[in-house]
């Protein structure tokens, strides 16, 4: 598990990575690929982010940052990178200096997402951050300040609003092919511990470092899916949480359940689990039919329907598409529909949710 200390700098640090000229992506509009570095090069890195990065258009994996010189060199083989280009967690700001690197890919456990954020944007690089953006909306917030201020792009690891299944549901559903939407029904949770890298996982079990369990981790997927079927904001959550290992989830949540009240009508009601497997899906309601994904949110496999038809798109890498869609909002000096503000959207509804588990009471969400 990672050493926190290890990884969070001293305000000093910060203080003088904020004086780093961001000179570095200047000239990143007139590549044809855009130079990565993973900062944290753990499970997502390994097993799907790196690989994607060898199936883009528009970006290419130049760098890496590691607290493990084992790893560094494995990296380095595998994937030609340089010595110039490997970075550790305590010379991470000279990266300002490396002219390769113009997007920081922050992979690390939730709590340090600020942090390398915020650094990165002082180094002058653009930022793509995994979900959660953090672990508070006010954590949010100063990132996206850094990101405005350093004159950086800001996007958050929303993978499946790439995915062309899920963008065919979005597309019913604003054209409203069976109605107006009346109801969603999704959720998205697994038993934590069913997989062999379980142990290396515990940081999630930590209030610290994950700032909450199954809703932070992939209950935020089905949070999507309602905002992104609905186009719009929810008004209010009444949720609760349910504990069946309250020896293994003494810090964090284990199960949840919400309901979100849209402004348009629609009535969501989702799930999140780390206790028990076999959810995930995503099913909307409309007046004249259904549609929907089961699987919803998986990495593959990703299958859908549109009344009583199967919906036949291809499978594809979403990491992949995600990072070549950053790529060209940098290049174009677009906006990112996965903006730093998108996942704002998300950590105030998220704190709704965790503050109506404590009471007991349905809470008004905060909007950015």
């Amino acid at each position: 598990m990672p050493n926190r200390r290890e990884f969070m700098a001293t305000s000093a640090v910060l203080a003088a990575a904020s004086q780093l000229a961001p000179h570095a992506c200047a000239g990143a509009a007139k590549k044809k690929k855009l130079g990565y570095a993973l900062v944290g090069l753990g499970r997502l890195s390994t097993n799907q982010l790196a690989p994607a990065l060898q199936k883009t258009s528009d970006s290419e994996l130049v760098g890496i940052v590691t607290g493990s010189p084992d790893k560094a060199e494995q990296w380095q083989a595998k994937y030609g990178i340089s010595k110039d280009n490997t970075y550790n967690y305590r010379n991470f700001d000279q990266i300002a200096d490396n002219p390769d690197i113009d997007v920081i890919y922050v992979v690390l456990p939730n709590s340090m997402h600020q942090e390398f954020t915020i650094r990165a944007a002082n180094a002058g690089k653009h930022v793509l951050c995994e979900k959660p953006m953090a672990i508070t909306s006010q954590e949010a917030r100063t990132m996206i300040e850094a990101c405005d201020n350093a004159k950086v792009k800001l996007a958050i690891g929303y993978r499946c609003q790439f995915e062309p299944h899920n963008l065919e549901c979005m597309r019913i559903a604003r054209e409203e092919e069976f109605g107006p939407l009346k109801y969603i029904d999704a959720g998205f949770g697994f038993r934590f511990g069913d997989y062999p890298w379980g142990d290396l996982r515990r940081w999630r079990l930590e209030q610290e470092y994950a700032g909450g369990a199954a809703l932070m981790d992939v209950g935020v997927y089905a949070l999507q899916a309602c905002r992104y079927l609905t186009g719009q904001e929810p008004l209010s959550v009444m949720a609760r949480e349910i504990k069946n290992d309250p020896v293994k989830f003494a810090e964090v949540d284990e199960t949840i359940l919400w309901s979100m009240d849209f402004p348009n009508g629609v009535v969501a009601n989702c799930s999140t689990t780390y206790g028990f497997s076999g959810v995930n899906v995503a099913t909307a309601y409309a007046e004249r039919g259904k549609f929907g994904l089961s699987p919803a949110f998986s990495y593959g496999g990703i299958k859908a329907f549109a009344g009583d038809r199967p919906i036949e798109l291809p499978n594809v890498d979403q990491f992949a598409l995600e990072m070549d869609d950053f790529s060209k909002v940098i290049k174009t000096d677009g906006k990112s529909k996965v903006s730093g503000e998108e996942g704002l959207r998300d950590m105030l509804v998220m704190e709704a949710i965790y503050k109506s588990v404590r009471d007991g009471s349905q809470v008004d969400v905060a909007h950015a």
